[in-house]
Parts: C-alpha cells; structure tokens; sequence
C-alpha cells in the first residue's frame, strides 16, 4: 500500500472522450491518452485489502492490488511481469471489458471505485511503447501439433499458451482476417484493428501459424483434422443469433447485428461488401436488444449518418444504484451509459414486438406494446399492458438479441459431438469432449459471455491440453 491515505486523498478519474461532434465523424479510438499522474493516483487509492475482493471479481484472477502499486510507485516494467502472469491480452480487455473487478472493488461498499481497467490498458501499452513486449519463441519444441478451431479471444489464448510451451499450433479461422469478434464484431471506435493485428504479428513471431479462409467440417474435413494433430482445441464462437420470430420478420430491411457490424468493420478497413449492403446513412433506426451488440449497432448508425436512432429492450428499465439483488462484492447490474448512447439515441425498455409490416417488401413501421414483468415461483413472468400498443416508422431494424449456442452443422456434427440444453459442446472435467483429444472452450462451451471469459477458458483448457499431451503441465490455466 503506497499510500496510506491515498483512498481518501484522491478520487476516481478516467480518461476523457473525444468530444461527440468529433467522434461521429470517424471510426478512430473514443478516449484521450490518461497523464501518468492520475494513474498514478488512482494506482495510490487501492487500499491492497486484506481479502482483494477485485482479483475475485476479475475471471483471469489478475493481481490487481500488486501492480497497482508498482504503477504509483513507477515500476511500470514489474506491473507489465505482474499482469501479464495471469493475461495474455490486457490491451483487449482494457479496452473492452465491462471491469467486474471495478464492480468488486472494496472502495465500491461506499466510493467509486479504483479505475482499475485504465490502469491496466496503460500498462500494455507502456510495455509495447518500451519493447519489453518481445516475442519470445519456445527454444524446445515438443513435436506435438494442436489445431485450434476458430481465432476470437479464447483460441488466440489457447494458441499463445500452448505455444509457451512448445507445441506446434495451428489457428484455423473461416474468415478472411484472425480475431474472431475481435476483427469482425466489434467496432472500431471501441477496438482499433491495429491494435488486434499488432497481437497477431507479436503470436506470428512467437511461431504461432495462422490458417485464413478455412472452414474447418468444410474446406477440411473433421476426419483429416483427428488424423494430422494430437489435439483439437475447439473454441469458435456462439455465432448462431437469436431471432425475432414476428411476421414481417422477412421484410427487406431487418437484419441480425453481426451481419451488420461485420459489414461496417469490412467497410472502415477498405475491404468489400461481398453481400446486399446494409447502411443506416439518412434511415430511421431501431435496435432490438439492450446489450453491449445493440450499443454497438448505435454508435455504427451514428456514424453511417442515421437520421435517428431507437433502441427497445424487453426488460425492465435497470437501476441506477446497487439494490437488494446485486450486492457488492457482485457485479452491479445498473443501469448502463455507453458512449453510443451519450451520441444520441432514444431508449425505451419493456417493449416487445408485435410485428413489422412494410411496403414493396421493405420495412416501414413497428408494432409494439408495453409489457410489465412480476416476479412468481417459476421466475420472471411477462404480461402485455392493455391499450398499451403503438407504432414506430422505421427504415432499418437491427435484431441484437443475443446469441443461442455455436453453429452445430459442419464440424460438430462430423465429430459427433455432445450438446447441453442450451445447444453448447459438452465437456468433462478436463474440458475434453467424448472424441478423445478434443477439447472444447469458451462460448462453444459455455455459451455467450465476455471477451475476459473467453481469454479465461482457452488458458484454462490449454492446461488440460498440456496434460494429455505430456502426462504433466507447468501452465497455470
């Protein structure tokens, strides 16, 4: 603990934003580079408790209390060596992650919490800025080949950590570009491609080899991938949407948010539109679903020029304070703000659709009504307000309702594969399916979650990996 008092000395900054009428104009990151003295302020108010209830709150379990202080006390070097003991990606997730430790953060119980994420962003970026960041390739190799199917952040994970220690890996990925929902599925305003290659050639160099415009159960069979590696890590994502089950669901116009997200990450980087263009420029926009991919959606239609922008959720409106129902030391559930919202959007919750009609086939109007949910043995129940319909002109309708489990057909049908209720690979204890040395991680395994979820299970399922090929593992998981 540096500073003793340094909780009640300072109290909580972050980074300032871009001013809005400047950030819509372009896709360029949203936050202004933090001084080093506030760092090191907010460094000084961690209290290094007793219990560090924010390394509870982090997946990855970072040691956030140690370089805390070593950011206060300039031993920027030994952070780095502290952080990257338990992440392997710092500069994904101190971009884009929603921070549970800062919901578990003890200054929390009656203050604002540590400004944990910006302290751990500007550490990354320190270490890259000083090369001591250099890649360093295994100087033993094992003679082991893993492939690893499908390159978001829990297989880059697994491929970094399987790498370590000497395996011969191999990342499959079916797009054209490595990164998952890190290159394709998440804006540029809030992940900057550069920073998602600049890991990527770092891993290259490491002697990761990467595979591009590959389906794997398609243009390579499950049968020749069990028979040319030792083990399969497989950790694609949770890709398959839920859908808006509605008339007018077919209409011109309405469209899933990734097919729309992915779209404008192909336009910000040059590349082409291979499919019907979707643009929100001069249209009336409306965004199904309340999450982060909805967000999303709002700042991409801001940014194409949408002449308005709505975003529905059936849920109920969430709190602005902690209740009864999120006690600290857990995630608070409140009421969120994004920067998408804080650039124009109108919100409304408790709404549900009816159906959408259009003319000449394309989407023109919304029908809605409000619903109200009560509480009852079987859980939350949802009941339409009488004489609560009304309608909504719209252009554009972006479906962001999330996703409901990985793509089943092609490779995890070929290999025969275990599914859960929710449609998610079934695993054991050891994160191996029931083909022997084929183990599964992240949203294939557990279905939609966070970007420090899925870094979280590809380094635990590498540890699994190790030990079935070795008979031993020196990985932490």
């Amino acid at each position: 603990m540096g500073k003793l008092q340094g909780f009640r000395e300072f109290k909580r900054e972050t980074a300032k934003k871009r001013p809005v009428k400047d950030r819509v104009k372009d896709s360029k990151e949203l936050f202004i580079k933090f001084p080093v003295d506030k760092l090191r302020q907010q460094g000084a108010r961690c209290m290094e408790c007793g219990v560090p209830f924010c390394n509870w709150g982090c997946p990855l379990g970072n040691l956030i209390p140690d370089w805390n202080d070593m950011v206060y006390k300039e031993k920027w070097e030994k952070a780095y060596d502290r952080l990257t003991l338990t992440n392997n990606f710092p500069e994904f997730t101190g971009r884009i992650c929603p921070a549970p430790c800062e919901g578990s953060c003890t200054l929390g119980v009656n203050r604002d919490p540590i400004a944990i994420k910006e302290i751990e962003l500007n550490i990354i970026e320190k270490a890259f800025e000083e090369g001591w960041t250099n890649p360093q390739e295994p100087r033993v190799r094992t003679g082991k080949k893993v492939a690893v199917i499908g390159s978001g952040p829990s297989g880059l994970a697994a491929a970094a950590e399987l790498n370590s220690v000497g395996h011969d890996v191999t990342v499959f990925e079916r797009d054209d570009e490595i990164g998952g929902l890190l290159r394709y599925g998440i804006p540029d305003f809030k992940l900057d491609k550069s920073i998602v290659e600049r890991r990527v050639n770092f891993m290259k160099e490491e002697g990761v080899n990467f595979k591009t415009n590959i389906n794997v159960g398609v243009d390579y069979s499950a049968k020749d991938l069990l028979a040319q590696f030792d083990a399969v890590a497989l950790t694609g994502g949770s890709t398959i949407p839920r859908d808006l089950k509605v008339e007018g669901r077919n209409l011109n116009g309405v469209h899933f948010a990734m097919d729309y997200l992915k779209q404008q990450n192909r336009r910000v980087s040059g590349k082409e539109i291979e499919t019907t263009e979707i643009n929100a420029k001069d249209k009336v926009v409306l965004v199904l679903g309340g999450g982060d991919t909805g967000s999303d959606c709002i700042g991409t239609a801001i940014r194409q020029g949408a002449k308005s922008v709505y975003q529905y959720e059936i849920m109920p409106k969430p709190p602005t304070n902690r209740d009864d129902s999120m006690p600290w030391p857990t995630y608070p559930r409140t009421l969120k703000t994004t920067t998408s919202h804080e650039e124009g959007c109108n919100r409304d919750w408790n709404v549900t659709t009816r159906k959408l009609t259009g003319e000449d086939g394309f989407v023109n109007t919304l029908h809605a009504t409000r619903v109200e949910w009560t509480h009852t043995e079987k859980g939350m129940q949802m009941v339409e307000i009488p004489g609560s319909e009304f309608e909504l002109k719209v252009d554009l309708v972006i479906l962001a309702m999330g996703f409901l489990h990985p793509q089943h057909e092609g490779l995890l049908t070929d290999l025969d594969l275990d599914f859960d209720n929710r449609g998610n690979v079934v695993v054991d204890e050891n994160y191996m399916t029931k083909t022997k040395g084929v183990f599964a991680a992240g949203d294939m395994k557990k279905g939609q979650s966070l970007v420090v979820w899925a870094i979280y299970e590809g380094r635990l399922v590498t540890k699994n990996i190790d030990e079935y090929l070795m008979g031993e593992t020196s990985l932490r998981g």
